[in-house]
């Protein structure tokens, strides 16, 4: 199969580490692989602030990329917490998406908790048709390809509920998509536990931290597979999909290009 370009937008660096098993699974196939975090992530803590809280941040995305083995990792300067579908945020979106150019793009489902990922689903819908309109931030290359858009995975239920078309066993890359979110020191073990009210619970040492982390998230990544077992038995046959252990899935997005999910399934494997 050609080299193919994927685009994951999420709106906070260790959002797009929710597709990091796939991410992986994709660059050891030689494809390549952006991370795009719509915003700086200098909300996200209870010490750190601001400018310090951004390096931080920065520093931490980088070490994820090194691990999971994609070729780029993108922050764009929003403050989080305040992402709104602008006009301004749109077109540094769509600068991004041009000069990447992607076949591909993953991002959140416009039904969810947190205002920044509503925001970032919307503004991904709304750069889908414009990417190609040329009048639209003229001096921006003009991709080629339109790029096909799928949705990560979630669990809310209204108005609509997550419905996944590829759905993908990580079991091989399970570790490195682990260590990629345990990149993220002042997330994992500092800013989710003490807003959970679990902060206690975060051991001191590394080794103790990532056996924490897996018994964070690996539950998780079981309760895909499990939900959407029919779809890995469908896909990797009987034998194969009824063993796999954690799985990624993804919803195709009716906006961007027109998706071809036999094909799209086998790159997704």
């Amino acid at each position: 199969m050609a080299t193919k370009k994927i685009m994951i937008i999420g709106a906070h660096p260790d959002d797009m580490e929710y597709c990091g098993g796939t991410a992986a699974k994709l660059a050891h196939k030689g494809h390549i692989v952006q991370f795009l975090s719509t915003t700086n992530g200098q909300s996200g803590h209870y010490e750190m602030l601001g400018h310090s809280l951004v390096v931080a941040r920065r520093k931490e995305s980088d070490e994820a990329k090194k691990r999971l083995g994609i070729d780029s990792y993108v922050i764009l300067d929003n403050n989080d917490g305040y992402l709104v579908p602008d006009i301004p945020a749109r077109e540094s979106l769509m600068k991004a998406i041009r000069e990447f150019g992607p076949d591909i793009i993953i991002t959140h489902r416009l039904w969810d908790y947190h205002p920044d990922h509503r925001g970032t689903s919307q503004l991904v819908q709304d750069c889908s048709y414009l990417v190609k309109v040329p009048n639209f931030l003229p001096g921006t290359p003009i991709p080629e390809v339109m790029p096909v858009i799928f949705f990560m995975s979630d669990v809310f239920e209204k108005p609509i509920p997550f419905n996944p078309d590829i759905v993908v066993d990580i079991d091989d890359v399970a570790e490195e998509k682990l260590l990629g979110f345990d990149a993220h020191v002042s997330q994992m073990y500092e800013w989710l536990p003490w807003i959970n009210g679990d902060a206690a619970d975060v051991p001191e040492d590394a080794a103790g931290r990532l056996e924490y982390l897996r018994g964070v998230f690996c539950p998780q990544w079981a309760i895909t597979a499990d939900r959407f077992r029919d779809k890995l038995i469908e896909k990797y046959g009987k034998v194969h999909g009824s063993k796999v252990k954690y799985a990624e899935a993804f919803e195709a997005c009716e906006y961007g290009g027109k998706h071809d999910l036999e094909v799209e399934g086998r790159l997704f494997c």
